[in-house]
């Protein structure tokens, strides 16, 4: 009997040609308080590029530069209304790939370094109902924290989330698809990992 197939796409960079976060905030805040919130972060910045300094720890700081205080309702709106500006970077050749997993009735996961309240909405949209990816904190007024509630799901944490769901790794066929080193490990741990490139 064949193993069911397990397909998980990365978002940022394999979905989408852009990385959702920055233009998330841009699409929020516009371009002008994006470069300045990134000016005012620049010594992290050369630190994480020079890997001094975490990924997770930087996105953070970021994140709660930009969005700490909001109404989480607020902001799962804006989430929701951000579908067109995903929508204009999407990569036909991936979503093509997508699509044909879902024909197959294979079970597809996105699975995602970037905030659940952007990605989820566009991909319940595109028929993709599981959605592992990094989520926000609220305080017990509904604000947001400027914290994460989950760990960053970025490199490792991609496959400790996968596995939560899906433990019995024997019983399914694994393919997954990626662009950077924050999907090596999972790529690694497929039965099939394919690499996207900036080609595709």
């Amino acid at each position: 009997m064949d193993k069911r197939v397990v397909a998980v796409f990365d978002f940022d960079g394999t979905i989408t040609t852009c990385d959702t976060f920055i233009a998330f905030i841009r699409y929020v805040f516009g371009a002008r308080r994006l470069w300045l919130g990134f000016l005012l972060h620049s010594v992290f910045l050369v630190g994480y590029l020079l890997r001094l300094y975490p990924n997770y720890k930087l996105k953070q700081r970021i994140f709660s530069h930009f969005f700490r205080g909001m109404e989480q309702a607020r902001f799962r709106d804006l989430g929701t209304q951000f579908q067109t500006v995903i929508d204009a970077h999407v990569r036909p050749s991936v979503s093509q790939e997508l699509q044909k997993h879902i024909a197959q009735e294979h079970q597809v996961y996105v699975v995602s370094a970037s905030i659940f309240e952007w990605v989820a909405p566009w991909c319940c949209q595109h028929g993709i109902s599981q959605v592992i990816a990094t989520e926000a904190e609220t305080d017990a007024h509904g604000r947001l924290t400027g914290r994460f509630s989950s760990r960053n799901c970025y490199g490792q944490e991609k496959v400790n989330r996968l596995l939560r769901v899906e433990p019995h790794r024997e019983t399914y066929r694994l393919i997954a698809y990626g662009d950077s080193r924050g999907d090596r490990e999972m790529l690694a741990f497929a039965d099939e990992g394919i690499r996207i490139s900036g080609n595709s």
